[in-house]
């Protein structure tokens, strides 16, 4: 079997870096990259919930592949659109209580966006009237 070409590059250019740096930056470059904080991937009262880091830092909840909004409360806890009364230490606590508060039924639409004021009946948004 031959011998990959990009391991032996990868290869010796670790042992140039580790060489010319006295191996600090070797070893900076060897190390794993940071786990993502807002991880996790279980299922949760026969869901399968999912969270991960989103593109600005905040944490991204999926329940059965649906988007859930989290929302960050002022005492530093978490809630989202089904369970807007219970602050949750985490965002794995408080997608478990938004799936403990779905109950069997699916998500709605709505759940993956707070603040949108379309009535779901078709109706006029915000109960304006002209």
């Amino acid at each position: 079997m031959p011998f990959p070409r990009r391991v032996a590059l990868r290869s010796l250019f670790a042992l140039a870096v580790t060489a010319a740096t006295g191996g600090a930056l070797g070893r900076i470059a060897a190390r794993s990259p940071e786990p993502d904080p807002h991880a996790f991937d279980e299922m949760y009262a026969g869901r399968r919930i999912r969270g991960l880091t989103g593109p600005g830092g905040e944490p991204v909840a999926l329940v059965d592949g649906r988007p859930l909004h989290l929302m960050r409360c002022a005492d530093g806890g978490w809630v989202t659109p089904l369970d807007h009364y219970e602050s949750c230490p985490t965002p794995l606590a408080a997608v478990r209580a938004a799936v403990d508060a779905a109950g069997p039924a699916p998500l709605s639409r709505y759940a993956a966006a707070h603040g949108d004021h379309t009535d779901p009946t078709g109706g006029n948004p915000r109960g304006v009237h002209a």
